[in-house]
């Protein structure tokens, strides 16, 4: 059996004679979770990154966060404990298919999630998170845009933006979107009382379900501010550690069977040591992805 607890302390241990810090995505196994200098969700996380002090990163997530990461800190190391660790629905849109697709539709607005390779960020004109997609959105103030890789997401927003042509990228999380409406009902039925909470990658008819659609930071604030003691939670697994701790008291229920994202679950403890021991998995972005990317990322970060 491992020993998560002098795991642990030698991942402590390593990071401060590295001069590291580690950061961890909410869908994290809870044992890196709890390893980790920050927790939180891809954005926010590459946010601490370019925040820190440390030169060195580790970045418990998968492949795209990395290179968020990297887009934000081009000066610092940025590594991955497993570098297989990578995002199925940003593998379904390329750079290069992107820019077909720009150039099929001139003048249309290129808005792209975060949750997309550097080579889509450079081609894009602005990214969006789950959390600021509608706000971004309507900021931009056009009648129609190109909307990739999550056509989920992209139909939320079309949804509360019903003035906007959204264009959609025939993308999505296989994690979210194998959710069905059955698996909510049946388990908001398990757990009457209890607030449903659903991520916006999930389906439409499974987003009707939900008493509020939030990106997982969002979760973790509204489970901390509402009156209610019981949440079923439609997003993956790994968030339900992080919600204990942020709201101690209140229930949390997963649904059955349980959302969980392979890739995420790719990192292990024994992979966050031996990747601070060797300082191995670095994430490199080439500089004229990186500065172009940069510009999309960074104009999303000036809308708020």
């Amino acid at each position: 059996m491992v020993d998560f607890t002098a795991l642990s302390d030698e991942i402590r241990q390593l990071a401060h004679e590295r001069g590291a810090v580690i950061l961890a995505h909410n869908y994290q196994r809870a044992e890196v979770q709890d390893v980790a200098d920050f927790v939180g969700d891809s954005l926010g996380l590459s946010r601490q990154a370019a925040e820190t002090e440390a030169a060195t990163i580790v970045f418990a997530g998968v492949h795209f966060m990395a290179e968020t990461a990297k887009i934000l800190s081009p000066d610092k190391t940025v590594l991955m404990p497993d570098p297989r660790a990578g995002c199925p629905m940003a593998d379904m849109i390329t750079g290069e298919a992107l820019a077909v697709w720009k150039a099929n539709n001139p003048g249309v607005p290129v808005v792209t999630y975060v949750n997309s390779s550097a080579e889509v960020k450079a081609e894009s004109d602005i990214c969006v998170t789950s959390a600021n997609a509608v706000a971004v959105v309507r900021s931009l103030g056009a009648s129609r845009i190109l909307f990739a890789p999550d056509r989920n997401l992209g139909s939320w927003v079309a949804r509360l933006l019903p003035d906007v042509e959204v264009e959609l990228w025939d993308g999505w999380c296989p994690t979210h979107d194998d959710v069905t409406a059955e698996q909510v009902t049946t388990a908001h039925a398990a757990h009457p009382g209890a607030a449903v909470m659903a991520h916006p990658e999930c389906r439409p008819d499974v987003v009707d379900l939900a008493d509020a659609v939030l990106s997982t930071s969002q979760m973790l604030s509204y489970a901390q501010a509402s009156d209610a003691q019981e949440f079923v939670v439609v997003t993956e697994a790994g968030l339900i550690h992080a919600l204990e701790k942020a709201a101690p008291g209140k229930r949390f229920y997963e649904l059955y069977p349980r959302m969980l994202c392979p890739n995420m679950k790719v990192t292990t403890l024994a992979k966050v040591r031996d990747c601070l021991a060797g300082l191995t998995g670095e994430v490199i972005v080439p500089e004229e992805v990186r500065t172009r990317a940069l510009l999309a990322v960074e104009r999303m970060v000036a809308i708020g």
